[in-house]
């Protein structure tokens, strides 16, 4: 066995193969991402309850109703955009709050990511580390891989998918809890259950 410094062209390799954990827009749309059915509604629950400020970042996990069952927000590092960093962040902020399901031999809940930054809606390099990221983080956690979601000046927009709307925006104000966040129905359902709802509501 022999030590020593590694040639330049291996640095040169290693350098590349950094460069390359991020995902172009046309991979991101060819692996088969989730759709969201209400994107306006997650994004809108996302903000009012984390109201990000730029280079805050909000992953989030939802149910196959899409409904929210767990999220995080963290703040990013000022450091190089490398998707194998923000896989481990993002895998630790998912073990933090949610148990994985890597027992199951299908994912059922999906894991979305909100990004709030600087600059225009367009691609850039740190959105695809991002991607690359989110991707890799929901692999080791048994969960599905969804949305990835820019909200900068201009709004919010889905990338990959073309899907965004003006508001929420970086600098709005939080909105209203989603509908899907409100309190459920009492049950309508008959039976004991439902005479000890009416004998408590009639005590009140």
């Amino acid at each position: 066995m022999t030590f020593g410094f590694a040639p330049a062209s291996a640095a040169a390799s290693t350098s590349a193969a950094s460069a390359n954990r991020l995902l172009e827009p046309a991979e991101w749309a060819a692996a088969g991402i989730p759709l969201l059915r209400d994107p306006r509604e997650v994004v809108s629950g996302l903000h009012a309850r984390h109201h990000p400020q730029p280079a805050t970042a909000v992953v989030a996990v939802l149910d196959p109703d899409e409904r929210l069952r767990a999220s995080a927000s963290f703040v990013r590092r000022p450091a190089l955009a490398d998707g194998w960093m923000f896989r481990n962040v993002l895998l630790a902020q998912l073990r933090r709050v949610i148990p994985h399901d890597l027992r199951r031999r299908t994912p059922v809940r999906t894991a979305v990511l909100l990004y709030c930054r600087e600059g225009d809606a367009r691609w850039t390099e740190e959105d695809g580390a991002w991607m690359w990221g989110l991707r890799d983080a929901c692999t080791l956690h048994g969960l599905r891989c969804g949305a990835y979601i820019t909200l900068t000046r201009d709004g919010w927009q889905v990338l990959g998918e073309g899907r965004g709307g003006r508001r929420p925006h970086s600098a709005s104000a939080p909105e209203p809890f989603a509908a899907s966040e409100a309190v459920p129905p009492l049950p309508r359902t008959g039976g004991a259950a439902s005479e000890v709802l009416r004998r408590a509501a009639a005590a009140r």
